[in-house]
């Protein structure tokens, strides 16, 4: 078995000298921080790393098979040990963009691929990093540090609220793509006021293009005791909300279109008119970040003022949730995180916010 062995004066530097000779499938034996004397006797530190190149690493799995068995489970490991090795050489090839302070700190390069795999545009990091001041404390700072002052940094973008922390009567509008969850999500948050925050609630269906909608809303409504009225245009949804004057909080489920239709989401804002309903935007948390901004800014037309992330329990990727958060400058209001009605839905804090990411 042919070892090499690589020196550099950072983590990174180090990792880059294995993967220009050996490739990104190379496979990584031992990493040592090692020191060494210069000319006016002081001491420099310097990184070493011994590596196996992918060549060697089958022709050796080809000799230790032709002499012993090797069970499909030691396979299936072994390449899920090599997949790792690529990830790291990745974000380590990722993190040249940073100072040399975070380069030669590995506990801020494993916070830095933990941030990154959970979704956080790999900038957004950088940025958190560099401004949460790590690299001008001492170098030894300890991993929880680092950590706990990255996370500050995340905080201070994530903003929140509850739009039924009031005692003026609530009337919301609850709007998003085909699927996305807006029906069990209205009956989540009646059941909270109703039940819990002992307020009278009402529901209205404005969905005319899929029977079972109505049907599904009025069956929560019979559950819980509360009105439920449908109204398919202008002079309608005024009748509706006109006859439940007198509730604290009435909830709007709308129909669902794809946020690429864009007749059917003009539909929908001349029907709502301009009423003093709040609209709170709907997007599943599993979706693609590319298609979530999509959903963002076609809705935008019926400016709403908060988001709810939905479905957060069907997706290991939810820091793209951060992402959408800060570049859109909007609050969340809600986060669901199951089918379960009424338990799986919070009213997030910030902390609950970035739970999500761990």
């Amino acid at each position: 078995m042919k070892v090499n062995k690589y020196q550099g004066n950072t983590i990174a530097d180090t990792m880059r000298l294995v993967g220009k000779e050996m490739g990104p499938d190379a496979l990584i034996l031992s990493t040592e921080k090692k020191h060494r004397m210069t000319d006016n006797d002081g001491l420099v530190e310097y990184f070493e790393i011994s590596a196996m190149s992918n060549a060697e690493q089958e022709n050796n799995l080809i000799d230790n098979h032709a002499e012993s068995d090797i069970s499909p489970d030691a396979i299936k490991t072994l390449k899920s040990e090599l997949m790792s090795i690529k990830e790291m050489m990745v974000l380590m090839d990722r993190s040249r963009m940073l100072s040399d302070a975070f380069r030669s700190t590995p506990a801020a390069i494993s916070l830095f691929g933990r941030l990154v795999r959970c979704g956080i545009n790999e900038y957004h990091v950088r940025r958190f990093m560099e401004n949460s001041g790590i690299f001008q404390q001492e170098s030894n700072i300890e991993p929880k540090e680092i950590r706990k002052n990255v996370l500050k940094e995340i905080l201070k973008e994530i903003e929140v609220c509850d739009p039924f922390e009031t005692d003026q009567q609530v009337i919301a509008a609850f709007i998003g793509s085909t699927g996305v969850g807006k029906t069990t999500t209205v009956a989540k948050i009646a059941a909270n006021e109703f039940l819990v925050n002992k307020k009278s609630v009402g529901f209205i269906s404005i969905d005319n293009y899929r029977i079972a909608a109505l049907d599904q809303l009025k069956t929560y409504a019979s559950i819980l005791g509360i009105p439920c009225l449908p109204a398919f245009n202008q002079k309608e949804l005024a009748f509706a909300l006109n006859r439940m004057k007198d509730k604290d909080v009435i909830l709007i489920d709308t129909a669902g279109q794809s946020h690429y239709d864009y007749d059917r989401i003009q539909e929908l804002q001349e029907l709502l008119g301009n009423r003093p309903i709040t609209k709170h935007l709907l997007i599943n948390a599993g979706i693609h970040e590319t298609e979530m901004i999509r959903v963002a800014k076609n809705f935008q037309k019926l400016d709403y003022s908060t988001y709810i992330f939905t479905k957060t329990d069907e997706t290991r990727q939810r820091g793209v949730i951060i992402n959408q958060l800060i570049v859109q400058k909007m609050p969340i209001s809600f986060i669901t995180t199951g089918q379960r009605v009424p338990e799986d839905i919070i009213t997030p804090s910030k902390m609950d916010v970035l739970r999500l990411l761990f």
